[in-house]
């Protein structure tokens, strides 16, 4: 009987197992294709779109692309919002508004907001669920509803190298330098300097590179040991298997 019974619940598990292999196929066919890139833009007509950049399946909200220029090897996560003006349809003028240079990486679900200039530098990378805009709601009528006033805007620059973490946020008229780093969580705001680390809300500079002193305060972890010359990708893998055999019980 119990065998039976096993039998049973096996082949009731088989149509199940059938269907969730097919939705998980269909999702990974539906990814590849609905990806966005320069040879296959989709809808999507960017003023700009550099080789090797891709916008991964499914997009979030995008429009004024027009306006909006991506370089090179950038990589857009999943649910990244791209928009240029306050709405769809609208003329925006002759000039770009929203720029990312080469090699950007914006993480799932992130927002930049470009109602006015946004600049990303080359080789900044963004976490998860970052915030940027270039606009904020104003409040100088106490009698109106915020969300009804004339909202305020700034262009935002941020430089090249920067890396900003998970849920940060860049207000409208930060101008950060390059190779900042922002920590998780932090709302920047103004003039951010090269080389400096910023942290908090609003947001401080807690660490910063001196020319003569290196970093100030020093840092607290050892720096990381560069891969040999000449090793293969290969060889990385039999010593990552390797350490894991180790490691196993």
């Amino acid at each position: 009987m119990p065998t039976n019974r096993n039998t049973f619940s096996f082949l009731a598990r088989l149509p199940r197992r059938a269907a969730s292999r097919a939705v998980h196929c269909g999702w990974s066919w539906a990814q590849r294709a609905g990806a966005v890139t320069a040879e296959h833009p989709g809808r999507l007509r960017f003023g700009a779109i550099g080789p090797g950049t891709r916008l991964a399946f499914p997009q979030g909200t995008v429009f004024g692309e027009p306006w909006i220029e991506l370089g090179a090897h950038c990589v857009i996560g999943e649910q990244v919002t791209l928009t240029a003006g306050m709405m769809p349809d609208l003329d925006l003028g002759a000039d770009t508004v929203l720029t990312l240079g080469d090699g950007v990486v914006l993480g799932r679900g992130s927002h930049v907001i470009a109602d006015t200039t946004v600049t990303i530098g080359s080789d900044t990378y963004c976490g998860p669920y970052v915030y940027i805009t270039s606009t904020n709601h104003s409040y100088d009528d106490p009698h109106e509803p915020v969300g009804k006033q004339w909202p305020r805007m700034e262009p935002v620059s941020i430089g090249p190298g920067c890396w900003i973490g998970t849920g940060a946020v860049i207000l409208p008229g930060a101008r950060l330098g390059r190779n900042v780093v922002v920590a998780a969580g932090a709302v920047v705001r103004g003039e951010v300097p090269d080389h400096a680390v910023v942290a908090g809300a609003p947001a401080r500079v807690v660490r910063s590179w001196d020319a003569e002193k290196g970093w100030q305060p020093p840092l607290r972890t050892p720096a990381p040991v560069p891969i040999p010359e000449g090793v293969t990708p290969e060889q990385l893998l039999a010593l990552g298997e390797a350490d894991e055999a180790r490691n196993t019980p």
